[in-house]
């Protein structure tokens, strides 16, 4: 069965997760396959930039790497990252059949679609120098937890999915940083908050872990070179910290390293500017709702927004009203996943943010320069809107 129609089959949600079956299913495939060096990278916003960013800078150092990162935003092959380009659809393919011959019966049809991609990306990247892996939603228990790293690198830690890993910062910070690997090494991202950061040293104390921030690491001359990288490619704040990380956690893999050379980096959806008055942004918490306000910081943005029933909405909408001029319910297929839509314009009323339902033809919106728009709320909603401008764009 090829790949597209076995994953079909895989829901991507499920009410109960059986927390054994990625160890059993990674047990009977690991010895298969060759010993590989896991970058791991948790924590709840910046984790794709922060890995691709490493990713790119290894690879510029002379380094095979893979890098593993999800969800994606068209087509499931952008979660795998080989050596500068998204994998192909053929090797993608051969990679699947190779897992096909490892795992058993039960396991094939048991993986979930996450723990099966994550399965196939061991396979893509085990000849790899280096693999970079990114958590999912959680951190001890996530199906990236089953292999050994090298290194930990944790980006900010903010409220989100709370109803799987706690309502509070230090109960969400407890299950990332549970994920450090005994008598190795973890850097911290230098904006993660003194709650996160008094749960990190605990556990790295109680794990015999070396921790280090970002900032402790980088040198005079490597803060200077992100400084140029930073202005050359017009960076936000947020995708600033997340280089440093990545170039904090790169010395500390290989100690010498130099990003003057260093590609844009090569990743969708991340205050992406898909036209001069249009931006999108697969961000979807408070967390990556303040960074979004710094970015714009004195702008007011036309927001074509929407959320999941299970976000916290009213948070990032009053996170992002000092930039909002007016909000634009965007309506999307969903799949299976509800959407707040009308409490999301309750909210907006008791905020007091004009709205109105998106009306617009995409394809008119760059050509209005007197408005600035950001598709913001999730990775489906980006996806959605880029589908249909893009669609415009080829007309």
């Amino acid at each position: 069965m090829k790949l597209d129609e076995f994953l079909s089959h895989k829901p991507f949600f499920y009410k109960e997760i059986d927390y054994t079956r990625m160890p059993r299913a990674w047990d009977s495939i690991k010895n298969n396959l060759k010993h590989f060096k896991i970058i791991h990278i948790i924590g709840t916003n910046g984790k794709g930039s922060t890995g691709r960013f490493l990713a790119q800078i290894l690879r510029l150092s002379g380094k095979s790497v893979g890098h593993y990162t999800s969800p994606h935003i068209f087509e499931f092959s952008e979660r795998f990252w080989l050596n500068g380009d998204v994998v192909g659809s053929q090797i993608l393919e051969s990679a699947h059949e190779r897992l096909q011959t490892m795992l058993s019966d039960e396991l094939k049809v048991k993986t979930s679609y996450f723990e099966y991609a994550t399965l196939l990306a061991a396979v893509l990247f085990s000849e790899c120098d280096y693999f970079v892996c990114e958590c999912g939603m959680g951190g001890e228990l996530d199906a990236t937890n089953v292999f050994d790293k090298i290194l930990s690198v944790f980006t900010p830690i903010g409220l989100d999915h709370t109803a799987v890993l706690g309502d509070t910062i230090e109960q969400i910070s407890t299950t990332k940083f549970k994920a450090m690997q005994e008598n190795s090494q973890a850097i911290l991202n230098d904006e993660m908050n003194s709650i996160s950061t008094h749960v990190a040293f605990l556990i790295a104390a109680s794990k015999r872990v070396r921790v280090n921030f970002a900032s402790e690491i980088l040198e005079k001359d490597d803060i200077e070179n992100i400084k140029k990288y930073a202005i050359k490619f017009s960076l936000p704040y947020f995708l600033i910290s997340n280089l440093s990380l990545a170039v904090a956690a790169s010395k500390r893999l290989i100690n010498k390293i130099d990003i003057t050379n260093l590609d844009e980096l090569n990743l969708r959806g991340r205050c992406e500017k898909v036209a001069e008055n249009i931006y999108v942004d697969v961000g979807h918490n408070e967390l990556a709702a303040l960074a979004i306000a710094q970015k714009f910081i004195g702008k007011k943005l036309v927001l074509i927004y929407n959320s999941f029933a299970d976000k916290d909405y009213r948070s990032v909408l009053k996170t992002l009203k000092p930039i909002i001029k007016r909000v634009e319910i965007y309506q999307y297929e969903s799949g299976e996943r509800e959407l707040a839509t009308d409490e999301i314009r309750k909210t907006l009323n008791e905020l007091n943010i004009e709205h109105r339902d998106f009306l617009a033809n995409i394809d008119n919106l760059h050509e209005n320069k007197d408005e600035l728009y950001l598709a913001f709320g999730s990775f489906y909603l980006v996806e959605a809107f880029l589908r249909r401008f893009n669609a415009s764009k080829n007309l």
